[in-house]
């Protein structure tokens, strides 16, 4: 399962957040576009796979928070079971800065998913007849 997948697995089902936000930010007369990977009413999340390709989501988290006054946050979603170089990286420097810092498995997302239905069930209450 790919990245963008399992990102909308924690984002929509787990936290009830919304994926893929886009913010406007400025630099002269430019405008550029900066995207949120889950976005809450309090957080912006940036998502990553434990890979090399996550080493920046610490910058890309605290830009975004800096955009939008909310509080940053950075989810690894762990793919083999132990913490390589780059969870050590990113989360050496999450905890220096203060960032929020949480790693999953990317199993247990894949998981939840499979379950969501069981969560969201609401039996129906049987009267027996009078």
């Amino acid at each position: 399962m790919h990245e963008l997948a399992l990102a909308a697995i924690f984002c929509t089902l787990m936290i009830r957040g919304t994926p893929e936000v886009s913010h406007p930010y400025s630099v002269g007369y430019d405008l550029h576009r900066i995207r949120v990977d889950c976005e809450t009413e309090t957080q912006v999340i940036e998502v990553g796979l434990d890979k090399r390709s996550s080493i920046d989501s610490v910058h890309q988290t605290v830009f975004a928070a800096t955009l939008t006054g909310k509080s940053p946050m950075v989810l690894i979603i762990d793919t083999d079971g132990r913490e390589d170089r780059y969870e050590f990286q990113i989360r050496t420097v999450a905890q220096t800065l203060g960032v929020a810092y949480k790693v999953l498995d990317r199993d247990y997302l894949i998981r939840w998913q499979m379950t969501e239905y069981l969560r969201n069930y609401h039996p129906v209450e049987i009267h027996p007849k009078s």
